[in-house]
Formats: C-alpha cells, structure tokens, sequence
C-alpha cells in the first residue's frame, strides 16, 4: 500500500518527488515550504516521497501536515538515477494521484514556483509534461560562464536547445511514458527531449539555497553534462560523421591545393609540400578511424534490443518509511 491510500478526497493529489544526499536540514525546510504553499491552496493535497540516495547521516521529520514517503536506497546511484527509481516507485505502487512534481531538495527550486507549474500544466489539459526554464540563475560567475557554453555544445551536437533541469510537473497520463525511458537513468531532461514526449516551459527564476553547500563537484557537473549529450548517441553518430566527412573534404582540398602551388607555381619549398601532404593524409586517416569506431559502436548497441523495464527500481531499494 503507497502513501497515498492513507488519505482519499477530492483533492487533486501531487507527488513532490526530490532526491537527498546528506542535506537533510535543507530538505526539512523544503517540506516545510511545501506545508505552507498546502495551506495556501487547499484545492491541491500534496505529498512528498523522498528518495534517500545512501545517505550516510541520519535524519528525523517532525511531525508535518505533509504525508513523506521515504525510499532509502541500499547504494548511492546519483542524482538522476534516484529520480528515476522515485518516478517508477511512484507509477507502480501508488494509483491514486493526478501529478508528480520533481524538484531538487536543496531549495534551488523554490516551493512557491508550484501553483505556476500546476497553473501550467491545467491549462495544457494534462497532455504535457511542463518544466522550469530558468529566467535568472544564483550561481557563481564561473558555473553560468560554463552552462553556457554547455547549453551552446547541447544544441552543436544535438541540434536540440536545453535549457532546463529537473524541476518539473508530470501529469498521471504522461508518467507511464516517462518510466518506460531507459534513458531517464542517465539524464532525465535530455531523456524527454529525446523520446518526443509532448512538452513545454515557463520561465522561473532560481532560487537560493537553503543551507549549506552544493554536493555536486566539478567532475559531477561535467558528468551530468555529458549524460544529457550522451542520450542522442544515434543521432551524434550521424552528427560525427557529418562533421568527419566535412574534414575529409577540406584536408582534400588541401592536398589539390598544395599539389596545384608544387606542381604549377614557383611558390613551393623543397619539402614543404610532401610534408604537409603527409600531415594531412594522417588528419584525414585519424577522422575516418573515429568515425568508423563511433559508427561501429552506434550499429553494436542497436543490435542488443532490450525491453524497458519499468520494475527495475524494486532492486535498489533497502527499506520504505512512511511518516504521517
């Protein structure tokens, strides 16, 4: 029995699913929040689920007007994967629901942007999946100087624009489609762009956070980073090539054009056109070995077809807590 079946009305019932790592004092103000945007619109019940992503401090919820449903994973997966593991949990185990809001814990996605998600996805009839682009950003200099030239190599490679994360509102009819991704385990936003899942933004400012400071490193971000990418693998192998046969053709053109100055000019040094030859016929067999090695990986990975699994979270969970 989910958390859910332990209180049934009329209300529209929205799942508020955030992933913690050891920031559980953030995580208590955000439940806080919450409470208080349930009191503000009484129209709405919500409902947490919390996805202790191995977690190794300990925390205790005082006693809240908020239903938290706590998913303690038996190992630390990352963030995109407890995600994944909260938005199976949720369409497998729990059946009486209308949304489910997925945010960050840490207060960067701010309980009072709600009720324009929910605004949002009710006016799109339920048929699409809203997400918060973001309009003004808290971060340092050198994060928003790297996300843009992140946001730049998105759309060079992917010939797709992100610029988005998880904060995000699902509605129940849009969810089974989510969960049958296998690509919302490497990144859950490029995975919906991706699978053509109908979708829109609206623009929200980021928020503070609420304490403390970030868990995600350097090398973290830049993982994240290329899992978004890394979920177009078919579509940047056609990328790669393209790219690789526009090198073919200009190091070609180099060659007839050194060939044309040795051959009918007096422009040539005596060793300069071989020389230049060879560095170009390397150039040209090193984009062709890559190319051919990408294609090569592209056309194995299809040949493997697996089935989605939308059960698969049942395997890393250690224990579920309901607090009331």
């Amino acid at each position: 029995m989910g958390g859910s079946d332990l209180i049934r009305n009329d209300k529209k019932k929205v799942y508020c699913l955030t992933p913690v790592f050891n920031d559980w004092e953030s995580c208590t103000i955000l439940i806080a929040n919450i409470a208080r945007i349930q009191n503000e619109f009484p129209m709405h019940q919500f409902l947490v689920v919390i996805v202790n992503d191995g977690s190794t401090e300990e925390c205790e919820f005082q006693k809240s007007d908020i239903i938290i449903t706590q998913l303690n994973l038996k190992v630390n997966v990352g963030h995109q994967r407890a995600i994944a593991i909260g938005l199976q949990y949720i369409y497998n185990e729990i059946s009486d629901y209308d949304y489910v809001l997925v945010m960050d814990s840490d207060g960067e996605d701010k309980p009072e942007d709600i009720p324009i998600l929910l605004q949002e996805v009710e006016k799109q009839s339920d048929k699409k999946i809203i997400f918060a682009e973001r309009r003004k950003r808290q971060e340092s200099v050198l994060f928003k100087t790297g996300y843009f030239f992140y946001k730049r190599l998105f759309k060079l490679l992917t010939n797709h624009r992100i610029g988005f994360g998880n904060f995000s509102i699902i509605p129940k009819k849009q969810l089974g489609k989510v969960v049958y991704q296998n690509n919302i385990w490497n990144h859950y936003s490029g995975a919906i762009i991706q699978s053509k899942i109908p979708y829109c933004t609206v623009l929200l400012n980021r928020g503070k956070r609420y304490r403390g400071t970030s868990k995600m490193k350097f090398n973290n971000l830049l993982l994240h980073g290329l899992s978004s990418i890394a979920v177009y693998f078919d579509f940047l192998s056609i990328r790669i090539l393209r790219f690789s046969l526009y090198g073919v053709a200009i190091c070609f053109i180099s060659v007839v054009f050194i060939l044309y100055q040795k051959l009918f000019t007096d422009n040539a040094i005596p060793g300069w056109a071989s020389s230049l030859i060879l560095i170009i016929s390397g150039i040209i067999i090193q984009l062709f070995s890559v190319t051919l090695i990408v294609l090569l990986l592209q056309l194995s990975s299809r040949k493997n077809i697996t089935a989605p699994d939308a059960k698969i979270y049942k395997e890393f969970i250690d224990d579920i807590k309901y607090l009331i």
